[in-house]
């Protein structure tokens, strides 16, 4: 039973990792060069996997259902609770509003062509939300089955793509430099978001019970798959085109376009739909569960099928009244999603671990590297903050 969960676990974390997001990568490295991009996502995979296993860390002194809520209020006190309870809403609101206004959008299209019928973009957005949350509703157990599921053919038709695009990598694409050095700082925000699957860990923790040498297997085998997803994608992407012609892509469908043509088959287009479904819904369903989680332990409610509704209402209707009635106010918020997920798994986790070290002397589970590794996360997490202002500022190019 407890190996079935890790697995169930290691998909769900590799499922909110890769979300359709992924398919942005190529245009967030345009301009890097092959090898520029590997290191800054080697880069980004370890920093984020060493702060989960910082979180494994304070689980391991907390309860089983304890949330980023309750981690927080126990190490950094109120204020440390407000601030991990504001990010935490900020952020995971804005990303389900963006997953129901974008995933609902793609659903009414599927719906009109599939069954010639025209109905209301809202339509296809509260669709989406009712399956999502109906399944999150059931419990960790059945987002466990139905991300198996969708997980299983994320990746045959991933496969599919490999397939049809990897006689057209050519060598000398992947050994180009970087067009331009600020394009380097431009990427670390998009990159370094392309790791973020932190909000789903407390529930994980709940789900598989607090085995930490199970859940460390779960973290460092959860993200590892989609570091290795993401280097394949790199391969292929930057090496069917040349850095300039990414540069001069307008946008993801001008990528898409311009790789199909390369191929020569309108089924890679057809394939990176289905695929930026797929990525859409399991990330939706990692996303939610960690916010549905979270929102039952700030608020007390149990795990009985009336406080279960409550906490989902609580969880969906606010973004999907957001996607629905007011959609500029989630693209904004979207635009320091970088910002708001570095306070959640980078400073968070390292203040908390660091007064928890400081203030006891047990005996637990303990990230190797001390100090010094918290040290190195902190820079990290001001260099990413620092790149994320440079660009907003219009200091760096923008990119994509």
């Amino acid at each position: 039973m407890l190996k079935n969960k890790t697995i169930g676990s290691m998909l769900i974390v590799a499922g909110t990792t890769i979300g359709a997001g992924m398919l942005a990568l190529p245009i967030a490295s345009a301009g890097l060069g092959f090898t520029t991009a590997l290191i800054l996502i080697v880069g980004s995979w370890m920093l984020m996997t060493y702060t989960a296993l910082l979180m494994l860390e304070l689980h391991q002194y907390a309860p089983r259902d304890a949330t980023l809520n309750t981690l927080a209020k126990l190490w950094l006190g109120k204020r440390g609770q407000y601030i991990a309870n504001f990010s935490m809403v900020f952020l995971f609101y804005a990303l389900c509003a963006a997953y129901i206004a974008g995933g609902g959008a793609q659903l009414q299209e599927r719906i009109n062509t599939g069954f010639n019928v025209s109905i209301a973009p809202q339509f296809g957005s509260i669709l989406l939300a009712i399956v999502i949350a109906s399944v999150v509703t059931l419990g960790t157990s059945k987002v466990d089955q139905f991300n198996r599921v969708l997980f299983t053919i994320k990746m045959i038709v991933l496969g599919s793509l490999f397939y049809m695009l990897s006689p057209y990598v050519q060598s000398t694409h992947l050994l180009e430099m970087p067009v331009e050095q600020g394009l380097i700082l431009s990427a670390i925000p998009v990159i370094f978001t392309s790791f973020g699957f932190h909000g789903s860990i407390p529930s994980i923790v709940k789900y598989v019970g607090l085995e930490i040498k199970v859940l460390r297997n779960v973290m460092i085998a959860g993200a590892a798959l989609p570091l290795v997803i993401y280097i394949f994608w790199q391969l292929l992407s930057q090496g069917v085109m040349s850095q300039e012609d990414l540069l001069n892509s307008e946008g993801l469908s001008g990528f898409v376009a311009s790789v199909a043509s390369i191929a020569h088959s309108p089924n890679v287009a057809i394939a990176v739909k289905l695929f930026a479904d797929l990525a859409l819904a399991t990330s939706f369903l990692g996303v939610s569960l960690g916010l549905f989680d979270f929102f039952a332990d700030a608020f007390k409610k149990g795990d009985n099928k009336t406080d279960r509704i409550k906490t989902a209402l609580i969880t969906f209707i606010p973004p999907l009244g957001f996607a629905i009635f007011y959609p500029q106010g989630f693209i904004m918020a979207l635009g320091y999603a970088a910002i708001a997920l570095v306070v959640l798994a980078i400073f968070l986790p390292v203040a908390m671990v660091y007064k928890q070290r400081a203030s006891s002397e047990k005996t637990g589970y303990k990230v190797k590297s001390g100090n010094i590794g918290l040290g190195i996360a902190a820079v990290c997490g001001i260099t990413i903050i620092a790149a994320q202002f440079m660009q907003m500022a219009g200091l760096i190019p923008a990119i994509g």
